[in-house]
């Protein structure tokens, strides 16, 4: 592609990628750090300069940072954010070239060749880089040379620019360390008097290759060019939008709802081809004053069948003011999950999952999809802490429903009654009613969870009884020895 010219790759290295990104949406004055959890302590993982400025470093425990610094605010590191926006910083460099990939947790790698005159020149693109980065609040540290190891050493180790074919020697006074060579190795060229990549260059490569290993001499040719190392950029992960641009404004709903069956059935098509369904969905309609309204569909599980998602729209649109027209459609899958294809028989069988999501999606259309709750199983011998609430739409039905004893179907806080004695009354007052026990079982003891402070159970043991009563009542009554009383907690169907 580049026939003739001179390979030139520009490194991007920023020292503290993770604050920059947390005080741009968050902004705050003085020293300021991201902690991460290593072991059992918290630990300094990213800084700002006013943080290294008053003497503290990467790794260091947090607990002896505020003893150095009192002034230190911190935040919890996010790792999948940091990737995330250096994924972003990676498709905004393409501006520079077509060529970018990313170099490590904390750098990009920018394969320049053939474009650099579009800038005015490598100074140029540099100077541009820079400021932009600067202007976005990020401190980077950049490299230019024709290789991407020197360029990696530039950026990591004193910043400059290595002219074409004179990699060794822009790097030969940089320390060993700046090879991407393992701590191990380094200190053991420190110890053999080899501290800068000069030394290490000069001396014969074969006692380096039986002391330490090809990988050495690799990291060597890399920096110096001898072994090329190109630049990744990997592919771009698919995208799941589409828009369309109206001749003449609308304003109706079934105008609206007819351009999103359009685009959804082309959305469908293209998640079909990738094995995907969409979770979330969000519907962008831009008026002719150029201001925009937003429906979002949130289902229940993965879709991609538009004849199942298309009528969920309806409610949103209807509530949408189109003011004087709607002239665009965008119709955009936010979430995607993965869909694989299924066989799919020639009827709907009265259990299938689709027609509980569909129901619930319908559901969550109205009420919000978090306000939709399942129980689900808890390995618990208490009676209100055997199960858990889970919002349906975000868990799955779990087995494991056993009991060794009936349990009642209406579960309260335990109600105290009028009665007395360690054996189940025959009469007793509850909620203002007078009844009278016909039968009674139990009883069947149950210990507080001592790991547990509950209230509720501070009073010990239970002796838990059914009773049937001659009004017709079943109701599940229990008996506290330590501190004599009668309960009721539950009632039978």
């Amino acid at each position: 592609m580049f026939c003739g010219k001179q390979r030139r790759i520009v490194c991007v290295w920023f020292p503290r990628l993770a604050s920059d990104g947390a005080l741009r949406a968050h902004p705050l004055e003085g020293p300021f750090a991201l902690t991460l959890r290593q072991g059992n302590a918290e630990r300094l993982h990213c800084l700002n300069r006013a943080a290294e400025a008053a003497g503290l470093f990467r790794g260091m425990a947090l607990a002896e940072a505020r003893v150095f610094c009192a002034a230190l605010q911190t935040h919890p590191a996010d790792l999948h954010r940091e990737a995330q926006l250096l994924a972003a910083l990676r498709r905004w460099a393409t501006r520079y070239s077509p060529w970018v990939g990313l170099d490590g947790e904390d750098g990009l790698a920018l394969d320049i060749t053939g474009a650099a005159h579009l800038f005015g020149g490598e100074a140029g693109l540099l100077a541009d880089l820079r400021a932009r980065l600067s202007r976005a609040g990020f401190s980077a540290c950049l490299g230019l040379a024709s290789s991407r190891g020197a360029a990696w050493a530039l950026a990591h180790h004193g910043e400059g620019v290595a002219p074409p074919g004179a990699d060794l020697t822009a790097i030969a006074g940089l320390p060993v360390a700046a090879l991407r060579l393992a701590p191990e190795t380094v200190t053991a060229l420190q110890r053999l008097g080899l501290r800068h990549v000069g030394d290490l260059a000069r001396t014969p490569r074969a006692p380096l290759a039986r002391r330490f290993g090809a990988a050495l001499l690799d990291r060597l040719d890399a920096a110096t060019g001898a072994a090329p190392e190109p630049v990744s950029p990997g592919a771009e992960p698919p995208r799941f939008a589409l828009r369309l641009t109206l001749p003449e404004p609308i304003g109706l709903a079934a105008d609206v709802q007819a351009g999103t069956a359009r685009l959804l059935a082309a959305l469908c098509e293209r998640l079909a081809a990738q094995e995907a369904g969409a979770r979330v969905l969000r519907l962008t309609l831009r008026r002719v004053d150029r201001d925009t309204r937003e429906v979002e569909l949130r289902l229940a599980a993965a879709l991609r069948d538009p004849a199942r998602i298309l009528p969920l729209f309806s409610r949103g649109i209807e509530t949408v003011d189109a003011g004087f027209g709607i002239d665009q459609l965008r119709l955009e899958a936010v979430q995607v999950e993965p869909l694989p294809a299924e066989q799919q028989g020639s009827r709907t069988a009265p259990g299938d999952p689709a027609r509980l999501g569909d129901l619930l999606s319908r559901i969550g259309t109205r009420i919000g999809l978090e306000n939709i709750l399942r129980l689900l199983p808890a390995d618990s011998h208490v009676p209100e802490r055997g199960f858990l609430t889970a919002p349906a739409a975000f868990s799955r039905p779990a087995r494991g429903w056993t009991s060794p004893r009936p349990r009642p179907l209406v579960l309260f806080p335990p109600e105290p009654v009028t009665a007395t004695g360690s054996t189940p009354p025959r009469s007793f007052r509850w909620r203002r009613m007078a009844l009278s026990t016909a039968r009674a079982e139990g009883p069947e003891r149950l210990a507080p969870e001592w790991w547990f402070d509950d209230p509720a159970w501070r009073s010990g043991l239970r002796d838990y009884w059914r009773i049937e009563t001659r009004q017709g009542r079943r109701l599940w009554l229990f008996h506290t020895p330590q501190e004599p009383g009668w309960w009721v907690q539950g009632e039978f169907a």
